[in-house]
C-alpha cells in the first residue's frame, strides 16, 4: 500500500493527530541542542519552552475557534442548519485547494484519491462528519446550545467505550467508574428534558466514530489533505442542495446583502483554520496536554449557550452536567496516572539501554 507524503512548508503546519501521537509522547527536542556547553543546554531548553508555549497558543486557537462557532451560527440565521452545512462544504473545498496550490500539494492529492483504502476510510469519516456538523447545527439554531456542549463533554467517554467495544482494549478501574458515571449522568439529563438527550449522543458518538475511522488512516495521509477528500466526496451533495434550496427560495446566501453572503463564504476558512492550528499546536505538545485542551470547547460553548443565548438550566440539568464533569475528572487523572507511568517505564528502559 502507498503511503502519501507529508507536505512541506505549510504542511508542516497541518500534520495529523496521529502522526503526532507518535513523537509527541514528551515535548518535542531541538534538533540544535548540543550536549557540550551550558550555553547550548540552555539554548535547548528556551526552544522547548518556545515551542511549547507556541502550542498552547495554538491549541487554544483551536478550540477556542471551535467553542465560539454557536455565535457564528447565531450571526448566519436566519439560515437553517442544512444551508449553512452545504456552504460550508463547498466553500471549504475552495478553500482546501486554495492551500493545496499554494504548498504544491495536488499529487499528494491524487495520490490519496487513488487509494482505494484511504479514500474508502476517509469517504466513510466524510459521511460521519456531515452528521456531526448538521446535528451540531441544527442544535445551535434551534435553542439547543447547552445539549450540543453537553456532545462534546462526554465525547471521551464515548471514545473510552469505542476502545472496549472495537478495538477491545482493557480498561483501567478509574476509566470503568468514569464509564459508569456517563451512563448515571445522561439517565439523570433524560430525565431533566424528558426524553434521551439525543442531539448531544449523536453528536458524542458521530464525532467519536469520525476519530476511529481518522485513526484508521493513520499517517498515510496529512490532515489537510484528509479535509480535501471529505469535503470532495460531500461536495456534490451540498453543491445540489444549495441549487435546491436556491430554487425553492429557502436560500438565504444571495437574498440577505453582501455582508451574509460574505459571512457564509467565510465558512470554508472559519472550518480549516482552527485544523490548522490543531495541527500545529498537537505537534508541539504531549498528548496529555492535548487530553486537557479539548476540554476547552465544551466549556466555551456551555459559556455562550448560557450568558448569549440565554437557553434555561433546570436543578436537574445541572445535576447532570455536574455528574458528567465528575466523570471527565476521573478519566483526566487516569490519564495523568498513565502518563507518568508510561514515562517512568520510558526512562527506566533508557537507563538499562545505556
Amino acid at each position: 500500500m502507498r503511503n502519501i507524503a507529508p507536505l512541506s512548508g505549510v504542511a508542516d503546519f497541518v500534520s495529523t493527530p496521529e502522526q503526532i501521537t507518535a513523537t509527541s509522547s514528551s515535548p518535542a527536542q531541538p534538533t540544535t541542542a548540543a550536549h557540550g556547553s551550558g550555553g547550548e543546554d540552555a539554548g535547548g531548553v528556551k526552544s522547548v519552552r518556545s515551542e511549547s508555549t507556541a502550542g498552547i497558543l495554538f491549541g487554544i486557537g483551536a478550540y477556542g475557534l471551535w467553542g465560539l462557532l454557536p455565535l457564528y451560527f447565531f450571526v448566519l440565521m436566519p439560515a437553517g442548519a442544512i444551508e449553512i452545512v452545504a456552504n460550508r462544504i463547498v466553500w471549504s473545498l475552495l478553500f482546501c485547494a486554495l492551500l493545496i496550490t499554494i504548498t504544491r500539494a495536488w499529487r499528494v492529492l491524487g495520490r490519496a484519491l487513488k487509494d482505494r483504502a484511504v479514500f474508502g476510510s476517509l469517504a466513510l469519516a466524510a459521511g460521519l462528519i456531515a452528521v456531526n456538523w448538521l446535528t451540531y447545527t441544527f442544535g445551535v439554531t434551534t435553542g439547543h446550545a447547552v445539549e450540543t456542549s453537553l456532545g462534546y463533554f462526554i465525547n471521551p467517554l464515548v471514545s473510552v467505550l469505542l476502545g472496549v467495544f472495537v478495538l477491545k482494549e482493557k480498561l483501567r478501574p478509574l476509566q470503568w467508574t468514569a464509564v459508569g458515571i456517563g451512563f448515571v449522568a445522561v439517565g439523570v439529563l433524560t430525565f431533566s428534558y424528558g426524553q434521551l438527550p439525543w442531539i448531544a449522543l449523536i453528536l458524542a458518538f458521530s464525532f467519536g466514530l469520525y476519530g476511529f475511522v481518522k485513526k484508521k488512516v493513520g499517517p498515510r495521509v496529512d490532515a489537510l489533505t484528509s479535509l480535501t477528500v471529505e469535503t470532495v466526496v460531500l461536495a456534490p451533495f451540498a453543491a445540489i442542495t444549495m441549487v435546491v434550496l436556491g430554487v425553492t427560495g429557502a436560500a438565504t446566501l444571495t437574498t440577505l446583502g453582501a455582508g451574509h453572503f460574505w459571512l457564509i463564504v467565510a465558512s470554508g476558512v472559519i472550518t480549516a483554520v482552527p485544523l490548522l492550528f490543531f495541527g500545529a499546536s498537537a505537534r508541539r505538545l504531549p498528548m496529555t496536554t492535548i487530553g486537557l485542551l479539548q476540554y476547552f470547547a465544551p466549556v466555551l460553548q456551555f459559556i455562550v449557550a448560557l450568558t448569549v443565548f440565554n437557553e434555561a438550566m433546570t436543578s436537574a440539568r445541572w445535576i447532570g452536567f455536574c455528574v458528567v464533569w465528575l466523570a471527565l475528572v476521573l478519566l483526566t487523572i487516569d490519564m495523568f496516572r498513565t502518563a507518568r507511568k508510561n514515562s517512568a517505564l520510558k526512562k527506566q528502559a533508557r537507563l538499562e539501554a545505556a
